[in-house]
């Protein structure tokens, strides 16, 4: 009857453990998203930066009040104000927005067409990357104005010279981020992926891309930002009536015309629209892939 109970008790054991490890396993892998309600998004997202204008407007208007300079130089937010409902009424406004973020847009579309089949050759290459790695690193802090004389030189002042530039800047950020993000897979996924038969292309596209996504898009997100800043070098420095005015145009107007007001508006402008890509197109993908890789989960 004693030889009876000692064999039993450890069975009884290891099938409770067993039962609370796949409880355990059972509430991750039920683990319920829950949607913040409307209230704490509107505090948490939208209260900080909307207070942080504010500041930043009363610290201006402080500025202008005390007359800590000459109001050609430091205007007030109502004459920079003012000059919006110029263009407003005007009609000009939208159609200056649109110049630079058609340009902006089409050329990171193809800096992302030419960056990302580099990056992967770079990365995956040995002897190429040896060549062309010191030489993406270097164009990518080459300041992007350095390209548009030379873009002028060899294109003339229009939008071929413009995309050149943008395309100068952008290329370089998108292949070292995906070069980056590949470095940082796994090897075991690579071997996993051969093992399943994903060699070539196809093991690029269901393995390697995929893995290396998180690099992929802070490359991606890196290359608007020089697309954007090298679309507004080019746009200040080249002037042409085939090109239109664009924000970097306008911006270049403003300050020949010594017209302040006009310059801190297009400053402004310039910011808007970065900030309007990151935060409508970048920042959901990056919570996308987070939240596919279950890193940004919230559980009741």
């Amino acid at each position: 009857m004693s030889s009876t109970d000692t064999t039993t008790a450890p069975v009884k054991d290891r099938s409770a453990d067993s039962a609370s490890v796949e409880a355990g396993l059972d509430a991750l892998d039920t683990v319920q998203i829950q949607r913040t309600p409307l209230g704490e998004v509107l505090r948490q997202k939208v209260l900080p930066p909307v207070l942080g204008v504010v500041v930043v407007l009363a610290a201006w208007q402080l500025a202008y009040s005390l007359k800590v300079t000459t109001p050609d130089k430091l205007p007030s937010p109502a004459d920079v104000w003012h000059s919006l409902t110029d263009l407003w009424y005007a009609g000009t406004l939208f159609s200056i927005i649109w110049t630079s973020l058609w340009r902006g847009i089409s050329g990171f579309l193809a800096a992302v067409v030419i960056g990302t089949p580099i990056g992967l050759l770079v990365a995956r290459v040995k002897p190429l990357r040896a060549a062309l790695g010191p030489v993406l690193s270097g164009l990518q802090s080459l300041p992007s104005v350095a390209w548009v004389p030379a873009a002028v030189i060899w294109l003339g002042i229009n939008n071929s010279a413009m995309y050149a530039v943008i395309l100068l800047g952008a290329v370089p950020s998108i292949a070292n981020g995906l070069i980056a993000g590949i470095d940082q897979v796994p090897p075991i996924y690579l071997r996993a992926g051969r093992t399943l038969g994903a060699t070539g292309l196809a093991g690029a596209r269901h393995v390697l891309l995929p893995a290396a996504l998180p690099g992929y898009l802070a490359g991606l997100k890196q290359g608007w930002a020089f697309s954007w800043r090298s679309l507004m070098a080019a746009e200040l420095i080249a002037a042409s009536p085939d090109l239109g005015v664009g924000l970097g145009r306008y911006l270049e107007n403003q300050r020949e015309f010594s017209d302040m007001s006009g310059v801190l508006l297009g400053i402004v402008l310039i910011l808007v629209v970065g900030v309007a890509i990151d935060l409508l197109v970048f920042s959901p993908l990056e919570r996308r892939v987070l939240r596919n890789r279950g890193l940004l989960v919230t559980t009741r």
